[in-house]
């Protein structure tokens, strides 16, 4: 059981005055190693340096926005909806995974459709580097002490000031298991299998994170504003249920091709 590091802050440094904080800092890496892994392997993905330069543009507004309106939408469209303005007020936090995910998907599906690039190829781009700036993010909503897990008497748990009981380690948890070990596995099944299907690297992403985000749900704290639905699930549960079957049905497409 561990106390949490009282010298943690959520601000990384300050720049002329202006607090830049560790969940900018994770999103900011993130699409720096998305880029630079991408420039390394544009024939890899049928890229040049244009499209490459238009899809990351596309790309950050997408995660922005989607991420954004995501949050609004699925956990507190409620207070939103009475206060729309501050839907703008995006460095006050509020961000969701599924709602960039749903973003990058569409962004995606009109890039390709544009550009005339297979949808897999730009897909798998995408899912290699993706778990890198979801570790990141992590790490930082643990130091920002947010999206705290549940109560519990695990000996591997953690206590924040202000509390008398130990908590689940529920962002480490995420951290490891949907950004750190499937950043590691999907980078080397690129690197060492090259005829792989297109799609697969995209499948096994998918089916991932949303087994991994389901399962670790019931150790983390619900949200406040909205609790448990059906008396069953989070609302994180029930929005990973179409990221499975998103990744089930990519999955059979690929088995199925390669046949």
């Amino acid at each position: 059981m561990f106390e949490y590091p009282e010298f943690l802050s959520p601000v990384a440094f300050e720049f002329f005055g202006l607090a830049i904080r560790w969940y900018s800092l994770s999103y900011i890496l993130g699409f720096i190693y998305f880029y630079v892994f991408a420039v390394s392997h544009l024939n890899d993905f049928n890229l040049d340096k244009k499209k490459l330069d238009d899809l990351f543009f596309y790309l950050f507004l997408s995660v922005i926005i989607g991420g954004r309106l995501g949050y609004v939408i699925f956990y507190n469209f409620s207070f939103y909806s009475s206060n729309p303005l501050d839907i703008l007020k995006v460095w006050e936090g509020g961000m969701s995974f599924h709602g960039a995910l749903f973003g990058i998907i569409l962004t995606t599906i009109i890039f390709t459709k544009i550009y005339s690039i297979k949808l897999f190829l730009i897909a798998d781009l995408l899912s290699i580097t993706a778990p890198l700036g979801i570790f990141l993010g992590r790490l930082s909503n643990f130091i920002n002490q947010e999206l705290i897990g549940r109560k519990t008497d695990f000996f591997i748990s953690i206590r924040y000031s202000g509390e008398e009981f130990y908590r689940h380690l529920s962002q480490i948890y995420e951290a490891v298991f949907e950004g750190l070990i499937p950043f590691i596995i999907l980078f080397c099944i690129f690197k060492l299998f090259k005829k792989i299907p297109k799609g697969l690297i995209t499948s096994i992403f998918l089916i991932n994170y949303s087994i991994v985000r389901f399962l670790i749900e019931y150790l983390r704290e619900p949200d406040i504003q909205i609790g448990i639905k059906y008396n069953l699930f989070t609302q994180g549960q029930i929005l990973s249920i179409p990221i499975l079957f998103i990744g089930l049905i990519i999955l059979y497409k690929c088995l199925y091709n390669k046949k």
